[in-house]
Formats: C-alpha cells, sequence, structure tokens
C-alpha cells in the first residue's frame, strides 16, 4: 500500500477517492492527525498531513516515530514524502521539482530511532542510499508520462527549523554538498528505512534559499505560498501517474 506524506503546502489530497478518516493512536504516541484512507485510481491509498490539520505542527514538533509506526500498522509498503524546500543549487529556483537522492542531518534533539527502550537491542541499518532506488525511478517515470519536469537527483539538507536559515549557513550547507534545504527529510527516511518501508521524496523548491537569487538579502514569504500552490497541481498529476502506473 502507498502513503503520501504530504508537508507545507498539501495538508489534504484532492485525488483520493472514496475518503474515510481513521484515528489511530501507536506505542510512540499519535501521529500528526488522523490517517485518511481512500483509492487513487482505485488503487487503496493513505494520506498524512505531516503538520497536522490546520499545519499546527512546526518541523521540530511533528512525531515523526508515531507517524511512520502508524503507517507501518495500516500495512504500508512505500512512501512518497512531498516536502517543500529551499533551492541552494543554481538551477533549483522557485517551482523547481526535484526528486533527491541524498540527505545531510543537521537536525539535534529529534526522536530518531525506533530501536531504543528498556530491552532494546542496538541496531545499525545501512543507510548509504537514504532514499528507494525503485521508488525515485517509479516517481521519475511517473512524471515523464505525464509530460512533468521533475530533476533526478539532489542533496537535501535537513535542518532543525522553524526559523529560515542564515546566508551563512545556507553557504556552509553549499560547501557541504546540500542542493536543498528543508526541515522534515530527517529523521523520517531513516525511521522509513528501519521500519523497512520504501521511501522517496518530491521536493517542491519554494524560494531560493537565504543569500541566494531574490533571497539575497530577504525571503518572501508571501511569494512562497503562491509559488507551492502552482507546483502542488504539478505533483498531484505526478501522484496520479504514479498510482496508474
Amino acid at each position: 500500500m502507498l502513503a503520501i506524506l504530504g508537508g507545507s503546502g498539501l495538508s489534504q489530497l484532492s485525488c483520493l477517492e472514496d475518503v474515510r478518516r481513521k484515528a489511530v493512536n501507536t506505542i510512540y504516541g499519535e501521529p500528526s492527525g488522523p490517517l485518511t484512507l481512500g483509492r487513487i485510481g482505485g488503487r487503496e491509498s493513505i494520506f498524512l498531513a505531516r503538520h497536522g490539520d490546520g499545519h499546527t505542527l512546526a518541523p521540530h514538533q511533528v512525531n515523526y516515530r508515531a507517524n511512520i509506526r502508524a503507517l507501518k500498522d495500516e500495512g504500508v509498503t512505500e512512501i512518497v514524502s512531498i516536502a517543500t524546500v529551499g533551492g541552494i543549487r543554481r538551477e533549483f529556483g522557485p517551482g523547481v521539482l526535484v526528486v533527491p537522492h541524498q540527505i545531510i542531518d543537521y537536525t539535534w534533539g529529534r526522536a530518531s530511532t525506533f530501536f531504543e527502550g528498556p530491552g532494546a537491542k542496538v541496531t545499525h541499518i545501512d543507510f548509504t542510499e537514504p532514499y528507494s532506488a525503485a521508488l525515485r525511478k517509479d516517481i521519475l517515470a511517473a512524471a515523464k508520462s505525464c509530460g512533468e519536469a521533475i530533476a533526478d537527483g539532489g542533496c537535501y539538507g535537513a535542518t532543525q527549523g522553524p526559523r529560515l536559515e542564515t546566508a551563512a549557513e545556507i553557504a556552509r550547507m553549499e560547501r557541504d554538498g546540500a542542493d536543498l534545504v528543508g526541515m522534515t527529510g530527517m529523521p523520517e527516511a531513516a525511521l522509513a528505512r528501519e521500519a523497512g518501508i520504501e521511501y522517496a521524496a518530491i521536493a517542491v523548491v519554494a524560494n531560493h534559499a537565504a543569500g541566494r537569487g531574490d533571497s539575497a538579502h530577504a525571503i518572501s514569504l508571501e511569494r512562497i505560498e503562491s509559488v507551492v500552490g502552482a507546483a502542488m497541481a504539478r505533483v498531484l498529476r505526478i501522484l496520479a501517474q504514479l498510482v496508474a502506473a
């Protein structure tokens, strides 16, 4: 079963049919909100708004373990994360869609593993390639099939938030090799790997990162909303094609 994790700009999934809501709980607490179950093109799918109903959860407040565990308990085998990001690489300007292939984790203090607590064994996962190669390939193929331009590959730098970054921090991230900056990529991707769920992301570039392009001196939060709104329509077309394939 496929799950869509919606980020900023995608609080509901309009292509989901026969919708029903299901409130769930896990041993890690409540997820961000009720699961929205339904069908996309006849295929059973689940949608979860990462930031909760009404976008009330900041990135550092999201219960990532509860979200992933809730989806796992419902039989989810694949997760497509929709993430709004800032573009660091020059060609990743506002409105560009990217399927990232790597992650650098700058977050701190977030509950980041299922393998802890009384009696838990120390468990190491291979995270050389943090995103599912097969699911990335399927997303890219779906975008090509419906004629939507999408970039193949990019390194996602996950920051703590909720504030946006300084220009100096972005310069450091660029030196580290990050092409995109967001706040929710970790520990979500690692937890999905621990849970045995195929995980990939569609990153929606909402703005140039701090100190870049038209964000050289400040980031226009007003412009972000319009850019993301237009881009999400393209994301929905890709998701519909992904499920239909």
